[in-house]
């Protein structure tokens, strides 16, 4: 790759868009001789003649407008470049990828207390369950559940992964044991359907999901409206159901919890350039969270 001294290639960019020695000086800060010898030194190196000089300024040779032409393009797009990069730490949004279900069942009910202490800031939340890269994702941060290993990012447990049965009261009459689960009806979250396998394993009653009748859900959203609305008995993630189990629309029959070895982890790219308005924020889920 052949690429000339990058100072002289601006200068010269400068000079061949404004047309004129002293303008070309003026937008970049220097003195008009500099400008005259950062374009003596890009014309030594290509061997050429890009400007013929003229009794009243200068002017571009064929040879110059054919370059110019060509390098003009590529500063505007390191330009655009530069300002997406800048404009994206320095604006007052903060740039969050997350999934429903937090998003749902623990952020949003906590969000108006963040916008009471930082009103300015606005926070923009995109839902995926798509594997986090930050190659591509245009965000700041994210709130991934996993075991807290991302290539090229750091991450900061916030939530432990605590999982066990849930289901409406009275649901499951007497002592809930294993007897007491068989015969009802195991509602399945299609993105954690290996929930009801290891708390069964967990609890020694690893033969009832086998024989169980299932019921499908697309979040554990719905398997929890549908464990409230007596349909069957979900499995809860401690952390996103408080507000059913202190008003009493969810109980924990089994109070067997299953810590999975998984965490909601706040993560952020390796290299990224500080900025006040994320490092509040992420102190902020941390308090929330009562892990600060």
């Amino acid at each position: 790759m052949k690429i000339p001294p990058l100072n002289p290639l601006k200068v010269f960019e400068v000079v061949a868009r404004t047309n004129n020695l002293t303008l070309a000086a003026s937008e970049l800060n220097v003195s008009q001789s500099a400008v005259s010898r950062q374009v003596a030194v890009l014309e030594e190196y290509l061997g050429v003649q890009l400007f013929a000089r003229e009794r009243v300024g200068v002017r571009l040779t064929e040879v110059g407008e054919t370059y110019a032409r060509r390098i003009g393009p590529a500063f505007e797009e390191i330009s655009a470049a530069t300002a997406f990069i800048t404009q994206k730490y320095s604006n007052n949004v903060i740039r969050l990828r997350t999934y429903t279900t937090l998003t749902a069942r623990w952020l949003i009910p906590r969000l108006p207390h963040f916008k009471a202490q930082y009103p300015d800031v606005e926070v923009s939340i995109l839902n995926s369950n798509a594997p986090l890269d930050f190659g591509v994702e245009k965000c700041d941060l994210a709130i991934v559940l996993g075991a807290g290993g991302w290539p090229d990012a750091d991450a900061t447990l916030l939530l432990e992964d605590i999982v066990e049965p849930v289901c409406a009261p009275g649901f499951i009459e007497g002592a809930a044991t294993s007897e007491g689960l068989r015969g009802k009806r195991l509602l399945v979250s299609k993105y954690r359907k290996d929930d009801w396998p290891r708390w069964l394993a967990h609890a020694g009653m690893t033969d009832v999901f086998e024989t169980a009748e299932k019921m499908v859900f697309s979040s554990s959203i719905l398997t929890w409206q549908a464990a409230m609305d007596g349909l069957g008995i979900a499995i809860g993630q401690q952390h996103m159901l408080d507000s059913e189990f202190q008003a009493g629309r969810l109980v924990r029959p089994f109070a067997r919890p299953l810590r999975t070895g998984q965490g909601h982890y706040i993560v952020t790219p390796a290299l990224q350039r500080h900025s006040d308005k994320i490092a509040a924020f992420k102190d902020w889920l941390m308090r929330e969270a009562g892990r600060l």
